[in-house]
């Protein structure tokens, strides 16, 4: 019986949640409704990108070096840990009460054109009126909201496939 926690089996279960939330954000979000992402939305997705690269290499590889496991898995690590901390202050923007809200800036190409990448970064994370903005909500809960419960979910998986990772060799015989 195939079980659903092998190595392979969560690797899967990453890319797919990547897939989907990549779907959702790009055909449902950005086509369907029209919303264009704020600076801050495309750093999230530039990190569940990372995630699901990493996912995807490990689930079609399938390394058996422990080493390239964990490897594998730090770059996924990365990847999501920078889109729910991101996420987070995503979330903390958008609950700052009006008269604290950054203003609104010039936008993410502009500054990549103009400033140089560790001055972006900083004025990304400075947050703007325009990432403070709530323009849609599902079941009472903000776009970011709504990637922040999806990202904590990823890091469990991360800390489970870390499990799966240093568990000793004999009991790792269907990962």
């Amino acid at each position: 019986m195939l079980q659903l926690t092998t190595y392979r089996s969560l690797q899967v279960f990453l890319v797919i949640m990547a897939v989907i939330g990549m779907s959702f954000a790009l055909f449902f979000l950005q086509r369907h409704l029209g919303l264009l992402p704020c600076p801050l939305c495309i750093f999230q997705r530039i990190g569940l990108m990372v995630m699901g690269g990493f996912a995807l290499i490990a689930a079609l590889f399938n390394p058996k070096s422990v080493a390239i496991r964990l490897g594998l898995w730090l770059g996924s690590l990365a990847g999501i840990g920078w889109a729910t901390a991101v996420a987070g202050r995503h979330v903390w923007l958008q609950h700052l009460p009006a008269d604290q809200v950054p203003s609104c800036g010039p936008g993410l190409d502009y500054w990549l054109d103009t400033l140089p990448i560790l001055q972006v970064f900083k004025e990304v994370f400075a947050g703007s009126g325009e990432c403070a903005a709530i323009d849609w909500t599902f079941m009472g809960l903000s776009i970011p909201e709504q990637s922040l419960i999806l990202f904590s979910l990823l890091l469990v998986v991360h800390s489970l496939i870390l499990w799966r990772i240093l568990r000793p060799a004999t009991h790792n015989r269907l990962a």
